[in-house]
């Protein structure tokens, strides 16, 4: 269940919002059941596909106002962590060892996520990102990349942060701390500078308390952020830096995108006076049932 309500002072104007909160069925990720509850509920409702295959959804009102906001999602899923796991031989030979070239017919499709997309005039990403090559000697993929993951959950301090926006990798860098999104914007920029594509990915951390796990998960009870490096033969292996994750194990993929600001769950706006705004609510429950069989699917 993921729950959003914004309230206000006297009943304001809602302007159009658009929602990425309904993930697609895959090999890995079987939607069973999804329901969307609004309030005010007379909006129009109106689905479509982005550029990159997400589902989204539009809410709009109209000339209806109200003082408060409510959305609320409920999906009932099966997610098959065995499938999404990865094994070592998935990966093309060719990229087996760090580095390597994508294939020409890849390449175009691969372009704009290969790209940096933020400013490191002091190369201060770059040379984070290069301590895990291993210089002089074979550097494996997996290996860079684990190492990668995992040196962004222990050498910096997880804050969570209610503000809009994601900080640039090099004020992660320069503060030592950041949000989930923040995490796996810096490890995306990082393995983008080694030559590797990546792309954000949004979605659910699995109730910790339920999951086992070796040591505490952060980032559950809210909406979650990690991302994607596309390897080939393996396809797009995910990386959860915040908590140290690889392969998807205890994620939840509701929406993949280039940037973070193209995956944003809930997005919108308002029409009132600038001290309408009271407060934003969110709050998100994931509880996990019995284990499903990999062969019921």
């Amino acid at each position: 269940m993921h729950a959003t309500e914004y309230r206000y002072a006297q009943p304001v104007r809602f302007t159009t919002h658009r929602l990425m909160l309904r993930p697609r069925d895959s090999h890995d990720l079987r939607l069973l059941d999804a329901t969307l509850g609004v309030t005010p509920p007379d909006a129009a409702v109106r689905w479509a596909h982005d550029v990159f295959g997400n589902s989204v959804c539009y809410l709009d009102w109209g000339d209806a106002r109200g003082d408060r906001l409510r959305i609320v999602s409920e999906l009932d899923l099966e997610h098959f962590p065995a499938i999404a796991a990865l094994p070592r031989e998935a990966i093309d030979p060719v990229a087996e060892s760090y580095p390597f070239s994508y294939a020409a017919e890849e390449f175009p499709d691969l372009s704009r996520l290969l790209e940096r997309h933020h400013a490191d005039p002091d190369r201060l990403v770059d040379r984070w990102a290069r301590r895990f090559v291993r210089h002089g000697e074979t550097t494996r993929t997996m290996d860079l990349l684990s190492a990668m993951t995992q040196a962004i959950k222990d050498e910096f301090r997880y804050q969570a942060r209610d503000a809009e926006g994601t900080n640039p990798p090099v004020r992660t860098l320069e503060l030592g701390s950041g949000a989930c999104r923040d995490f796996a914007l810096l490890m995306m920029e990082a393995v983008r500078s080694l030559g590797f594509a990546a792309r954000f990915v949004s979605g659910y951390l699995y109730d910790e308390a339920l999951v086992d796990s070796a040591a505490p998960m952060v980032g559950g009870g809210y909406t979650h952020a990690w991302c994607a490096v596309y390897l080939p033969g393996a396809g797009w292996v995910e990386f959860d830096p915040t908590n140290g994750l690889v392969a998807g194990r205890n994620l939840i993929r509701v929406c993949a995108a280039r940037t973070p600001e193209q995956a944003v769950p809930v997005a919108g706006g308002f029409i009132g006076r600038p001290g309408d705004f009271l407060g934003l609510e969110v709050n998100v429950a994931v509880t996990v049932g019995r284990p499903a069989a990999i062969g019921a699917r």
